[in-house]
């Protein structure tokens, strides 16, 4: 091959774009992820303290 259809062979490659472009989408991802559990843990442990609560109150018959 000469250089002319080795410059142009790799101009046209699009490999390294794409995986930026999933690299970005992944990123979005966890961001997206962090977000919704920093939101949602707050009802969450308010939650299984209620529950936890709710169960020690019971007591277990034994015979």
């Amino acid at each position: 091959m000469n250089l002319i259809k080795i410059a142009k062979k790799f101009h046209a490659d699009e490999d390294g774009a794409v995986t930026v472009d999933w690299v970005v989408l992944t990123a979005a991802i966890v961001g997206l992820g962090i977000a919704v559990l920093t939101s949602v843990s707050g009802g969450t442990t308010s939650l299984a303290d209620k529950i936890s609560s709710g169960l020690s109150a019971m007591t277990i018959a034994t015979y």
